[in-house]
């Protein structure tokens, strides 16, 4: 391994840190200036901001020769990342509090457009027209989040820190900067920590299918690991949620639309995608629903649960690559023990929540 690419892994986490700061900090700042919530911020700018690796990975796998499985596989693979690993990561760091608007309006969305992705790839393929109105779809919700916005007026439940009047990031154009660099920083100290990550999986003998379904899959998504875990370490937890739930609506109706749309025949589904990957990812979105009207959050042990199923998801995804003899038990366990014994301990969280509102409220 040359002394180049150990320099560029070192720089590019150097460049992830920096990245996430100049973010978190111009967003949060930005959000006071504009006298909109830290949420919102984090819904649009951050989360759009963070998806653009996602964007250019997936455009250029549609419009390549048999790119297709990577275009859709890069969306739905990130999508389970972001809820199940970045934000069981935030969720240990500091439990997460969960706005009204999440609740009631993001989460349900997120879970719509899983669900239309699922229904759009049942015949095979999603088409132009289908990539078409995902992307109009997007442009409804972002006008939609501007006038909520604009409507409430309010700041949110966190304290935003402002910068001192005069001082330098005080000045909206040093703001502005803010964004833009941290954001340059974040895609490209990605991209050097996953070449870096892949020399020294190759190094240790891992084999190049471990090493793209573990360390290729998340990389599009270390922009948003940055982001949501230094956000959730500096209290700002409307952008750490909201970072994630704007990222997973934006890879749905932006990257996978812009995607279908560009390629000459859709993106195909292959079988496998549609028999399981899909369906985790529209599992993974309603599990969001009742996690956080139980205690309008996410709290430790919550977000302990995301990363186990987030292990067990790539497990999985390990023995199936290798045809292991142990799959089918590993799916059986999975499926008739962790699963329903997860469902049940939610859906008791949910009907006793709800008997203590009602109770309040009586």
């Amino acid at each position: 391994m040359s002394a180049l690419t150990v320099a560029l892994f070192v720089l590019g986490l150097v460049l992830l840190v920096v990245g996430a700061e100049l973010l978190v900090s111009g967003a949060a700042r930005l959000a006071a200036r504009l006298g909109v919530s830290p949420l919102v911020i984090g819904l649009t700018v951050v989360a759009f901001g963070t998806s653009a690796p996602e964007l250019a990975v997936s455009v250029s796998a549609a419009l390549s020769p048999g790119g297709a499985d990577v275009a859709l596989g890069n969306v739905v693979g990130s999508n389970i990342f972001n809820v199940l690993f970045i934000l069981g990561v935030s969720a240990l760091i500091a439990p997460l509090l969960v706005q009204r608007q999440l609740v009631r309006f993001d989460v349900p969305l997120m879970l719509v457009a899983s669900a239309a992705c699922w229904l759009m790839a049942l015949d095979g393929v999603i088409g132009r027209v289908d990539g078409i109105l995902l992307f109009a779809a997007l442009l409804v919700y972002t006008v939609m989040l501007l006038r909520i916005a604009r409507r409430d007026g309010e700041g949110g439940d966190e304290e935003v820190p402002l910068a001192r009047p005069g001082s330098l990031t005080a000045k909206l154009p040093v703001q502005l900067v803010m964004l833009v660099a941290g954001l340059a920083m974040l895609v490209l100290g990605s991209r050097w920590l996953v070449d870096g990550a892949v020399a020294f999986a190759r190094l240790l003998g891992v084999s190049e299918l471990v090493i793209g379904l573990t360390i290729v899959a998340a990389g599009t998504s270390l922009p948003e690991v940055a982001t949501s875990v230094l956000a959730a370490i500096r209290g700002q937890r409307d952008i750490a949620v909201g970072n994630v739930v704007g990222s997973n609506i934006f890879n749905v109706l932006c990257v996978l639309g812009i995607s279908a749309a560009v390629a000459p025949s859709g993106v195909a589904v292959a079988p496998a995608a549609l028999s399981f990957d899909i369906p985790v990812m529209t599992a993974v979105a309603v599990s969001c629903l009742p996690l956080f009207i139980t205690g309008g959050g996410l709290a430790r042990w919550e977000g302990a649960l995301f990363l186990f199923y987030y292990c067990a998801y790539t497990a999985y995804l390990i023995l199936a690559s290798m045809q292991h003899e142990a799959l089918a038990t590993y799916g059986m366990a999975m499926r008739y023990v962790a699963l329903p014994l997860t469902a049940i301990t939610l859906l008791l969280g949910l009907v006793l929540e709800l008997k203590r509102r009602n109770d309040q409220a009586a």
